[in-house]
């Protein structure tokens, strides 16, 4: 979240932002009356305090009427003090659930747009590959392989769910050994984390309450399915100090994701926008000062992996009207599909400065004498295995039907080279 004096300081930079997020400023306008009132009243009970204070020394040296008339007067200080608390409490809650629907500002580098229109391409690698035949996409080839089932998947749990099988789920199981092989060479801590996360978890990266109908929640508990690896993993964290010299600290993790996909119609057949999915992630905790640098590390990791499978992708850098609720700055990596003759988002690498680490008390302390302060947070996806499933499909696939298997995944499928 931001940090509350900036919005009292200068509200009309928070109103430029949230027009430029496509946002309206109604919980910025409620944050400021509740903040303007909380302020006011909390002038006046610690001015009461104060008097009920100093006139409790002197009731005792008082006599008859006059100890009566000031007894009095102080329980009716001390009902007014009563009301103030329980009012404030209440401005509290108003001033909490603003802020926590306030979003991250965005970096000066972040372009001002209204969605994806709007995104800059900042790089593009590979060339899209021509066939001699008319490519499938990644369902049909699935379907013939015998490598997707998605009756079975609906059978199961519902719309949305599928099944791998055979060199299906071995692909799949390849790739994220791959991922997350290529992350420890990169020099990320591997970690496996619950893949049910608590309510102060969500709200500590800013899914709740931004997006709680996203979830899946389990009522009973109050617990959440993972929605992404990057919540476990950065609340790991949640109100601790580092010392300097412990920074950056470096995670990657494999976990099952889950999302309702609340709102949305599935525009495609397959495996394209799916209920559940696997994701490789990576996950930093750095000093402020290194933040933006570790934002371009970050995503070069990540694209070192598309280029590791020999996918061509290309780079866009998020405008404000399309970028997370979380992030300053935003990277989408895109693979290129030749069946569905398009890109698919396959990784967002995010920036957050220090907007995670407020909501989750995750601070550093610069040097053992000095106050500590609040860490910057960056997470990538290293990548999301659904769309990098059907990029590997359609890419690789072959006019006999086969799909050849990339060089890097081979030693993960015992040295396999045709799926057919």
């Amino acid at each position: 979240m931001l940090d509350v004096n900036i919005i009292r300081q200068d509200p009309e930079s928070i109103r430029t932002m949230l027009r430029n997020r496509n946002q309206t400023d109604e919980r910025l306008n409620a944050f400021l009356a509740a903040d303007g009132e909380w302020r006011s009243l909390t002038e006046r009970g610690n001015a009461l305090r104060k008097l009920r204070n100093e006139v409790s020394v002197t009731i005792p040296k008082l006599n008859g009427s006059d100890k009566k008339t000031k007894i009095d007067e102080m329980r009716a200080v001390s009902d007014e003090i009563a009301t103030i608390d329980t009012k404030l409490a209440e401005l509290d809650g108003i001033r909490d659930e603003c802020v926590l629907n306030i979003p991250n500002m965005p970096h000066h580098s972040v372009p001002v747009g209204k969605d994806a229109e709007d995104n800059v391409v900042v790089m593009e690698h590979g060339s899209i590959p021509k066939f001699d035949f008319d490519p499938k996409e990644h369902f049909e080839i699935a379907e013939s392989l015998d490598l997707i089932d998605f009756e079975r998947g609906v059978k199961v749990a519902g719309s949305g769910f599928y099944v791998l099988k055979g060199d299906g789920a071995r692909l799949e199981r390849a790739l994220i050994n791959y991922m997350l092989d290529m992350h420890h060479d990169q020099g990320y801590r591997e970690i496996f984390t619950p893949a049910v996360v608590n309510r102060t978890a969500v709200i500590g990266t800013g899914q709740y309450p931004n997006l709680k109908d996203d979830m899946y929640w389990l009522e009973r508990d109050d617990m959440w399915l993972n929605p992404t690896a990057e919540v476990p993993v950065t609340n790991l964290h949640q109100d601790e100090i580092f010392e300097r010299n412990e920074l950056p600290i470096s995670y990657t993790a494999y976990l099952p994701s889950f999302r309702r996909e609340a709102g949305r119609h599935s525009d495609t057949r397959g495996i394209v926008r799916v209920h559940q999915f696997n994701k490789v992630e990576m996950a930093k905790f750095v000093h402020p000062d290194d933040s933006f640098t570790a934002l371009e590390t970050l995503r070069n990791d990540a694209e070192e992996v598309i280029r590791g499978l020999g996918l061509p992708y290309r780079t866009l850098l998020l405008c404000t009207g399309d970028m997370g609720f979380s992030a300053a700055k935003c990277y989408d990596l895109e693979l290129y599909a030749p069946g569905r003759k398009g890109w698919l988002e396959a990784s967002s690498c995010s920036c957050c400065t220090d907007f995670q680490a407020r909501r989750a008390r995750i601070k550093f302390r610069p040097e053992p004498h000095l106050k500590s302060e609040f860490v910057h947070t960056l997470n990538g996806s290293g990548l999301a295995l659904p769309r990098t499933m059907v990029a590997v499909l359609e890419n690789y696939q072959n006019k006999d039907g086969t799909v050849t298997v990339p060089e890097a995944l081979r030693p993960y499928m015992k040295g396999q080279s045709i799926i057919g």
